[in-house]
């Protein structure tokens, strides 16, 4: 695949994980996902071939890649299998890089060894029953009391917070109120700690084979120290970590759409109506024709948005941009893609109809198709 972003490295990146993910991942996806199995043995395969800690320096695990490599990387599992996608981009932009670029030495020297082997996952907590596109309406709370801080509330939707390898998650607190401005820190907790629960959730429409958990504090201590970044900070931190997680999710949408697109050329290829080929029909090869380009222009806008990030220019616009358009590219090519299949679409035995509903959550996980417009509205001066 030719573009002019792309040198020998991404193409190998791209190559590999191709390979592992039409090996390892597309045989029992399906089955997964029937399941609603999360994987810990294909999770740290991940792993082990290099797919955590991908940004991350070597001091301290890392593969020391640039962004576009990562998200080559996630942009490739979700051609196969959205689920295992979201738990690489999750472990990543989620899990990993705010501890990467906001904890301090210590911090940094605990967990991201681990964390980049695969062995082990650490979530996000930010949103709540009652804090999702208004993240600042957090009622999870942290007083700090003799050294130690004692958190009380929920998160909700967490990714890679409750499986059995899961060993924490950077928490979003109210740490202070004075009646007009809310204070707001990220606190570390680790799972096991007295007054932390963590209780998986099931019967998703979508990413099945992904882990997403809700998670309970009560009266939950953890030492001052456990701070990321600085008290007040956590706002900043957790809102900064989602410019970087919106690339990742316009990764995991142009994936998907790539996928969908991919099946239902195939399909239209080999299914023969009128004699011929319905790909040789007018009305699927513009319906084609249009997956294509939309895929095209996805692409190109998402690699401009890594670009900017990895040569350290604002890049924030363009990652709202990248998340917006890959999302809704995604489900216009997978609502296409079951068309062109007809009733077969609609049949589990039958790829395309995994595809269809994973890319629901694109337009809502991690921002909504609303508030990326009204990020983007910002930035152009409205």
């Amino acid at each position: 695949m030719e573009h002019p972003l792309l040198n020998e490295d991404h193409h190998l990146i791209r190559e590999s994980v191709r390979d592992f993910a039409e090996r390892e991942i597309k045989p029992i996806a399906k089955e997964l996902d029937d399941k609603q199995e999360f994987s810990v043995e294909l999770t740290q395969k991940m792993g082990e071939i290099g797919l955590f800690g991908m940004v991350v320096s070597p001091d301290y695990g890392g593969q020391g890649m640039d962004y576009l490599s990562y998200i080559i990387t996630v942009e490739e599992l979700a051609r196969i299998d959205s689920s295992q996608a979201a738990t690489v981009a999750a472990g990543n932009s989620l899990g990993l890089n705010p501890i990467f670029y906001y904890g301090n030495e210590e911090q940094k020297k605990k967990y991201l060894p681990v964390l980049c082997t695969g062995k082990k996952l650490w979530g996000f907590g930010l949103t709540e029953p009652f804090a999702g596109s208004d993240s600042r309406n957090s009622k999870t709370v942290a007083k700090l009391v003799d050294g130690n801080w004692t958190i009380n509330g929920s998160k909700i939707f967490i990714t890679n917070a409750s499986s059995e390898i899961s060993i924490g998650s950077t928490i979003q607190c109210v740490s202070g109120d004075n009646g007009k401005d809310k204070e707001f820190t990220a606190i570390i907790v680790e799972n096991g700690t007295p007054g932390f629960t963590v209780k998986t959730m099931h019967d998703k429409m979508m990413w099945r084979a992904s882990n997403t958990a809700e998670l309970y504090f009560d009266e939950c201590t953890v030492p001052e120290s456990a701070i990321l970044g600085k008290r007040g900070e956590g706002s900043k931190i957790m809102l900064g970590t989602l410019d970087c997680g919106r690339l990742a999710i316009g990764a995991m949408g142009l994936g998907c759409a790539q996928g969908a697109y991919e099946l239902a050329l195939q399909y239209a290829q080999e299914r023969v109506q009128f004699g011929k080929p319905i790909c040789k029909q007018q009305v699927i090869a513009f319906k084609l024709a249009d997956m294509a380009l939309k895929i095209e222009l996805a692409r190109n806008l998402l690699y401009k948005a890594c670009w900017l990030k990895d040569h350290h220019k604002p890049f924030a616009m363009e990652a709202a941009m990248s998340k917006l358009y890959c999302s809704e590219v995604a489900q216009q090519v997978a609502n296409e893609a079951v068309q062109i299949h007809g009733g077969y679409g609609l049949m589990k035995d039958y790829d395309i109809e995994r595809f269809f509903r994973d890319q629901r959550l694109l337009q809502i996980g991690e921002g909504t198709s609303e508030i990326q417009r009204l990020v983007i509205s910002r930035y152009i001066g409205c």
